[in-house]
């Protein structure tokens, strides 16, 4: 479905991501592993097309996406929550969750669709939806960013270290959400980054390994016992 070659990004001169390589496949949960600095963030907005890169090739269902600006990425069908969030504060949450929708033109009908689906995944934002973006805590504006991503994760759900500064019961129902999307959404790929591999255990089909901005492939008998 979606396939990275030799992808090489730099940023204010500083080489950050390296010869990645990798593929990504429809149903799959695909985890890439990394310490803070490895480049995680960096490959994600470059798949997005947030931040150019020097070299290489993406390509989506046999379509090389890099020439493409950034808002011409998210209509292919690729959903993208990042660390920050990035609520508009003065925004209702729901709002906040149609907003990609607006953007991408969708008839009436179709966000309706797309909405009903994300408060059947996410009962809790229903209960919240008329709050103001700066109304949530942390943790729920997680919840929020993620409902945003799926209104346009069609075929790629993309999130950045969804988990970091979740307080544990917050964690194990973002966790038991993603359980349920892998069940519901049999078809979407998900692409999560995180700094430990302990965190996504339960939901992790396939494990990337980011060091100095190269990307491999961790063997699956040390993704049972990482």
């Amino acid at each position: 479905m979606l396939t990275v070659s030799s992808l090489d990004v730099s940023l204010a001169g500083a080489k950050i991501l390296r010869d990645v390589t990798f593929s990504l496949k429809p149903g799959v949960t695909t985890i890439l592993i990394g310490r803070n600095g490895a480049g995680k963030t960096t490959l994600l907005r470059a798949i997005m097309g947030l931040v150019p890169a020097d070299s290489g090739s993406i390509v989506l269902d046999g379509k090389d996406i890099l020439p493409l600006a950034a808002f011409a990425r998210a209509p292919a069908g690729i959903g993208y929550a990042p660390e920050d969030r990035r609520l508009i504060p003065e925004f209702s949450v729901e709002d906040n969750i149609l907003l990609p929708g607006q953007a991408l033109k969708l008839s009436r009908a179709e966000i309706k669709r797309r909405l009903e689906k994300v408060y059947a995944l996410l009962p809790e934002l229903h209960i919240m939806r008329a709050r103001p973006g700066n109304g949530v805590s942390g943790g729920q504006g997680k919840m929020v960013a993620l409902g945003r991503a799926l209104m346009v994760a069609e075929k790629l759900l993309m999130l950045d270290e969804p988990f970091q500064g979740l307080a544990p019961a917050l964690a194990l129902d973002y966790a038991r959400t993603l359980s349920r999307l892998r069940e519901t959404m049999r078809d979407l790929a998900l692409f999560i980054t995180e700094s430990s591999p302990n965190l996504l255990k339960s939901v992790a089909d396939e494990t990337l390994l980011i060091e100095r901005g190269a990307v491999n492939l961790q063997p699956r008998e040390t993704q049972m016992t990482a």
